[in-house]
């Protein structure tokens, strides 16, 4: 699951910044969660390009993620990166490529009026679901599948529990950024009136790929494995249609 290009501009970003890293305190475990968890949706998005080559990938919160590069879609997939404007200029610096950079708050209204609305749309949030107060979450997604066509949505999901526990982890204090909820129920976002329809819930203690994890990671991430409740406290891929 390694990502040659992730690593060399973080080591860019640390060396210009001179942010010291070691701060946040980032467990192996964590570390292990978040490259299976990226693997996991870069899959989903592999599949759909391939299905739809003329197909439109839209990354919400983006960050300095490196999945256009990871996922090398057809050329005529256009992919639209979402973030502050602050993160976009980064971007641009730090990773330029052919994505369009949406540079916007993504709760603004009638931001996606930049996207195209007539062909196949897969929509992407990695991580951002626990950082946006309130609903607010539910109104972006419902922006979207409201405006474009058709598609899918990828997202990792987190229980109420899980974003609540995330408040206490060492890097989101570090950060200063208060959690909200998240939800239980993989069903639950077939009620927000977004039009969605669940595809499939994966929970990654469950994924071949722990077998690559490190020790003890693997040993307890194979143990959550044996029950439901406790793997979905971990890291889940939900997957839907609209």
């Amino acid at each position: 699951m390694g990502d040659t290009l992730a690593a060399t501009v973080a080591d860019r970003f640390a060396d210009d910044t001179g942010y010291d890293f070691a701060k946040l305190k980032v467990k192996p475990s964590l570390v292990a969660s978040t490259a299976l968890r990226a693997k996991k949706l870069d899959d989903v998005i592999r599949q759909f390009v391939t299905t739809h080559p003329d197909a439109v990938v839209v990354d919400l919160g983006s960050g300095l993620d490196t999945r256009l590069a990871r996922c090398t879609p057809p050329a005529g997939v256009d992919w639209y990166d979402v973030d502050f404007p602050e993160v976009t200029d980064l971007r641009q610096r730090y990773l330029p490529d052919r994505s369009h950079q949406v540079a916007t708050d993504v709760t603004e209204p009638d931001w996606s009026q930049t996207l195209p609305d007539d062909r196949p749309t897969i929509i992407v949030a990695e991580g951002l679901l626990p950082f946006l107060p309130g609903d607010s979450f539910q109104n972006v997604i419902r922006q979207l599948t409201t405006r474009l066509q058709a598609g899918e949505l990828a997202l990792n999901g987190y229980t109420r529990f899980a974003a609540w526990a995330m408040r206490y982890h060492p890097p989101i204090k570090a950060l200063g950024i208060d959690a909200a909820q998240g939800f239980d129920d993989p069903h639950e976002p077939e009620r927000w009136n977004a039009g969605l329809t669940l595809v499939a819930e994966q929970l990654l203690t469950r994924a071949p790929e722990v077998a690559a994890f490190p020790q003890p990671v693997r040993a307890l991430t194979r143990l959550m494995a044996h029950n439901t409740a406790m793997s979905r406290r971990g890291t889940r891929i939900l997957h839907y249609r609209f």
